[in-house]
């Protein structure tokens, strides 16, 4: 009895030591090896085995980080208080950057994004805002990329979500937006009505220009009347009758004139 408790003491500190010198990677995982302090280099996917006692492992996931940077409020340059949020993409291309050059890459990334989101805002007008977003993503990705280069991070992506405006805002914009929706209505109409004009004047002219047609005209003005119905009588008169009376009274108009 006296000799199995030194080989199960021995068991128990192999088991310690093979536990403290294993270590497991995944295929989106490296691990950033420090032995006795220094930096030593990288290593996985897979099995790893390191000097116990001696080396340790920082694990960095390779993957795609998709992160929701908190709504800012932030004043425009043409002076309107907006909250305006993002969601970032990136993923770490350095391990060994991300674990020696910055303490919580992660963090280090979303407060840099809220600061670089609330600087971008502040310098854009409220209608590049809403109208020209993609140049704003385009520049936050540019600025927020070059920031995190030293890290070792790559930022793919920078998206804004959403723009809050307040209701004194929204109202004035709704109230613009209805008058040019009427002003754009009273255009078409105007432009219609000229049309109508135009279209009226040269019939007008066709038919004072061909007798013939006038006559056409004024028979088929009848059948229509005549098949409605309504209680007028119409009494038809031959155009030979009627024309000399419109003559007569387009000269005495045109002496009054």
């Amino acid at each position: 009895m006296a000799n199995i408790i030194p080989i199960i003491v021995l068991a128990l500190f192999f088991i310690i030591i093979l536990a403290a010198s294993i270590r497991i990677a995944n295929e989106y995982e490296r691990g950033v090896i420090f032995r006795l302090g220094r930096y030593v280099g990288i290593r996985g996917p897979g099995l790893i085995f390191l000097i116990p006692f001696i080396e340790r492992m920082v694990k960095v996931e390779l993957r795609v980080v998709t992160m929701d940077v908190a709504a800012q409020e932030c004043i425009t340059r043409d002076t309107v208080t907006v909250k305006v949020d993002a969601v970032v993409y990136f993923r770490v291309m350095k391990p060994e950057s991300a674990i020696l050059n910055v303490e919580q890459y992660i963090r280090a990334t979303s407060l840099l994004c809220q600061t670089t989101l609330r600087n971008v805002v502040g310098q854009s007008e409220l209608e590049d805002l809403l109208s020209h977003r993609d140049k704003v993503n385009e520049k936050l990705q540019a600025l927020i990329d070059e920031g995190t280069e030293p890290w070792g991070i790559k930022v793919s992506m920078v998206e804004v979500r959403d723009i809050q405006l307040p209701e004194t805002m929204q109202r004035a914009m709704a109230a613009q937006a209805e008058a040019e929706r009427e002003r754009r209505a009273k255009i078409v109409h105007a432009d219609g009505e000229a049309q109508a004009a135009e279209r009226l004047a040269e019939a007008a002219r066709i038919l004072s220009s061909h007798p013939a047609a006038m006559q056409l005209r004024y028979l088929q003005t009848l059948v229509t009347i005549s098949t409605e119905k309504t209680n007028t009588i119409v009494f038809p008169l031959p155009m030979d009758l009627i024309m000399p009376m419109l003559s007569k009274l387009s000269g005495e108009q045109k002496q009054k004139g």
